[in-house]
């Protein structure tokens, strides 16, 4: 069976790929965004420096919040400022602040339960989520959030009755407000779920009735591509890798038909999956690490 640790970086770029996640602004900052000239150096005394200047820099927009207590600007120019010092723990308070300031904005409280996430504070985490859910109950981020939270506290049931009750009220909700709720993705991140839990029909189910309902989508042809090659069922997996390739934005068709091609290697060769490789390198590296987009 190819590697499952792989396959979470998988589901988020099919969702990814069709605009399903909105741009959070501040994940490139969590994520390890590129450094500035010169702070990036192997001298420790440059190091130094650059953490100084942070340093200093946090404390100006501290200042400025003395005075200001509600300035956005430099609200957002701490919260950045800190995490690139790598105080997460100096992230929540000001984030927290950001996020009650701008409530049709739910991004920000999305980041603040990925921080807390991060940080251990599992309730806190949980919160986040479900403040957005509440109002905003098709929000895939913090859908995902809050699923990838109850997997890591070994409940996938509650994350599979979450996504199925979503799915549940998707019709009502949908006709109160069209495209509330992204049916296709709640269906792809469910059979991922299944997936992880070895579930292995349930997953191909779910991923039918998302072909069912969107045809001309190619995420769920290669998701139930991706699990048919795992179980060994090349003939039908190749099928629909070539659907997949066929309908995807040109982007994609390159890294499809890797993977395709790579499934059919490793089936002639009986060779194991090549070792995992670095997970921000998005669809690609699906190919690479197991043939894997919180």
């Amino acid at each position: 069976m190819a590697a499952k640790r792989n396959r979470w970086l998988v589901v988020s770029v099919l969702v990814v790929a069709i605009g399903a996640f909105l741009a959070l602004s501040l994940l490139p900052l969590l994520s390890g965004r590129s450094p500035r000239p010169g702070v990036a150096s192997t001298s420790s005394t440059t190091q130094t420096n650059a953490a100084t200047e942070l340093e200093d820099r946090a404390r100006g927009y501290e200042l400025v919040l003395e005075r200001e207590p509600d300035n956005e600007t430099a609200i957002l120019g701490l919260v950045e400022t800190r995490i690139q010092l790598g105080d997460l723990q100096g992230v929540v308070e000001p984030l927290a602040k950001l996020s009650d300031m701008n409530p049709d904005i739910p991004e920000y409280r999305v980041l603040l339960g990925q921080t807390k996430q991060a940080l251990g504070d599992s309730d806190g985490a949980a919160e986040a989520y479900r403040n957005v859910l509440t109002n905003r109950p098709g929000e895939m981020n913090a859908l995902q959030g809050l699923v990838q939270l109850l997997l890591a506290q070994d409940r996938p049931q509650a994350a599979i009755g979450l996504l199925q009750d979503t799915l549940q009220t998707a019709v009502q909700t949908n006709d109160l407000q069209a495209g509330t709720i992204d049916v296709v993705s709640v269906r792809l991140l469910l059979g991922e779920v299944y997936v992880q839990q070895e579930r292995f029909e349930d997953a191909i189910d779910a991923y039918d009735e998302a072909i069912a309902q969107a045809a001309e989508d190619f995420r769920p042809l290669l998701a139930k591509a991706l699990v048919l090659r795992d179980l060994e069922r090349q003939g039908e997996a190749s099928s629909l890798f070539a659907q997949a390739e066929a309908l995807a934005p040109d982007q994609y068709k390159d890294q499809i038909r890797q993977m395709a091609s790579a499934g059919t290697a490793a089936s002639d060769t009986e060779v194991s999956p090549v070792p995992t490789g670095d997970a921000s390198s998005g669809l690609a590296d699906e190919e690479t690490s197991e043939p894997n987009a919180p």
